[in-house]
């Protein structure tokens, strides 16, 4: 069996190899228009930063340590520029000589990738204007800084990619300014997260310009100011990271199926419309294991995970994929932030009897050393019960709590399947119930009328207008807000008008919670607890 595989780095290398394991008889050539075949692209804003020290380091294997580990032959500085279906060829040229060569299969794999989006302004062929896709882009960002003349920096594009590279360059010093066109921060998260990520980035001197499009960038042979929708910004570097764009316009005329977007559509198998063309990675298009619809996930995990399966199914398996999930996860300056499944936004259009909470819960023992909090966000259908997604941010393994939850949407979880998880616990590494648990248990208060409550959303809404707020706090927080010690509030209190709602505010929520719950033995029908308390809000005794 002839394999011709179009692409490497995570998804061509990946089919590669496991096709080499599953089928050592297998004749598989890997065709890359880079020199490289296979890098750390997830890595590459940490080589800015300094955190990854030797540019050897994002070189997963090279061309020839890959030929001889695997046995797959690797043609390097070789870009494909047609397919011939009824053929079953490819036709590659030179990416030095411009010399075409013909490539015969009996399966094709593409896994070509995606390019950086270019912004169709002036300037960007400017120097001092980088992309962030290969490790020569982080080399060459990497080599400005470090001779000493950046002092502010642009960053086009507030995803994960983009604020990851602004982390690493503020690490180093620089000045950063993030814009990105789209009206929050974090695509994926619910705007309420991304604010408060957005305010986090602004402490930590990182500042944010969300609705603000890139109109050019200007200087005199090297950068020196970006204009944007907004204001005009100086600038000794610039790094575009607004998005990516498939490569397949080499597919154009081969009948294989695109989606409007310029990704490939697959099938459950990963195969395209043609039975012998597999097409995974970067450049295709899979479905959403929640709702079955398309989702491209240009990720590099989802990429050598249908790498896997795509080679299992090349040698002669029917295996499924079932599909992404959209998990996420990033390392901010002193936040790490993480997601999965829909977000509240998301789980509402889908028609979704949404419930959720936030909540701010302890990420380990609060008397062990380095303690310190997750704020979570659930998400869950009211009516059936179903868990449908997760937000986390904190300073410490919200990688952890977000696994956790990918295990329960991937097993169709309830909420009710998810409270009493017998869950790892020592107190370097947890709390006794733990933190995901204990905003499950919160949740499920919601839903059953326990609790009552007040989301962050609503309150930036403006509905708590007009409300009596309550400070429950250790200490008095909120000035002209009446305070209320958590322990004079029993059974019988009637220290408070039952003539006004009351928001119920305190650190986190909790004390919060635990004076509703004495105020409706006393009788008071009408009050709220404000989800995520002060931590998460900002409240004034005019709200």
């Amino acid at each position: 069996m002839d394999v011709l595989i179009i692409g490497g780095v995570a998804a061509g290398t990946k089919t590669a190899a496991k096709i080499k394991r599953e089928d050592p008889s297998a004749r598989v050539t890997l065709l890359t228009k880079s020199r490289d075949v296979s890098y750390a692209g997830c890595g590459l804003p940490y080589y800015v930063g300094d955190v990854i020290h030797d540019k050897a380091s994002l070189i997963v294997n090279t061309p020839e340590s890959f030929s001889k580990l695997t046995g797959v032959t690797v043609v390097t500085l070789t870009e494909a520029v047609s397919v011939d279906r009824e053929a079953k060829k490819v036709i590659a040229r030179g990416v030095e000589d411009g010399q075409e060569h013909t490539y015969h299969y009996d399966k094709l794999v593409i896994a070509t990738g995606a390019r950086p989006a270019k912004p169709p302004v002036e300037g960007t062929d400017l120097e001092g204007v980088y992309f962030m896709r290969t490790p020569e882009d982080a080399i060459a960002v990497r080599g400005a800084v470090d001779q000493g003349g950046v002092k502010r920096a642009v960053v086009a594009g507030a995803g994960l990619i983009g604020l990851e590279v602004a982390e690493n360059l503020a690490a180093r010093g620089v000045m950063v300014s993030v814009i990105d066109m789209a009206d929050q921060i974090l695509p994926g998260f619910d705007r309420e997260m991304a604010d408060y990520v957005e305010n986090w980035l602004a402490d930590h001197d990182i500042m944010t310009f969300t609705g603000t499009r890139l109109e050019a960038i200007l200087g005199e042979g090297h950068v020196q100011k970006v204009k944007t929708s907004r204001r005009a910004m100086k600038a000794d570097l610039v790094v575009l990271a607004a998005g990516i764009r498939p490569n397949t316009e080499f597919l154009k005329d081969s009948g294989i199926e695109l989606w409007p977007d310029g990704t490939i559509r697959v099938d459950e198998y990963l195969r395209t419309c043609d039975e012998n063309i597999y097409a995974l990675g970067d450049c295709a298009s899979v479905t959403n294991r929640l709702t079955g619809q398309r989702a491209w996930s240009p990720m590099g995990s989802s990429a050598n995970m249908e790498g896997r399966i795509a080679a299992r199914n090349i040698c002669g398996e029917r295996v499924k994929y079932p599909g992404v999930l959209g998990t996420a996860v990033a390392k901010l300056p002193q936040l790490n932030v993480g997601r999965t499944g829909l977000s509240e936004k998301d789980a509402k259009a889908l028609g979704h009897d949404v419930v959720t909470a936030l909540c701010v819960v302890d990420d380990k023992a609060s008397y062990y050393p380095g303690f310190s909090n997750f704020i979570i966000k659930l998400t869950a259908d009211r009516t059936t019960d179903q868990f449908l997604g997760i937000q986390v941010l904190g300073s410490g393994a919200v990688d952890k709590v977000v696994d956790i939850a990918v295990m329960a949407l991937s097993m169709n979880a309830k909420v009710s399947d998810m409270e009493d998880l017998d869950l790892a616990y020592a107190p370097p590494f947890s709390t006794a119930i733990h933190p995901l648990v204990t905003a499950v248990n919160v949740l499920k208060n919601k839903m059953t009328g326990r609790m009552d409550s007040m989301t962050p959303a609503q309150f930036a809404a403006g509905e708590a207008e007009g409300w009596d707020i309550v400070d429950l706090g250790k200490a008095p927080s909120i000035d002209g807000a009446r305070f209320v010690q958590l322990e004079d509030v029993k059974p019988g209190y009637d220290g408070l008008s039952k003539d006004k709602p009351l928001l119920l505010v305190c650190t986190r929520g909790r004390r919060a919670y635990m004076s509703q719950v004495q105020l409706k033995a006393s009788g008071y029908e009408n009050t709220k607890v404000l989800e995520g308390g002060l931590t998460f809000n900002n409240v004034s005794d005019d709200e």
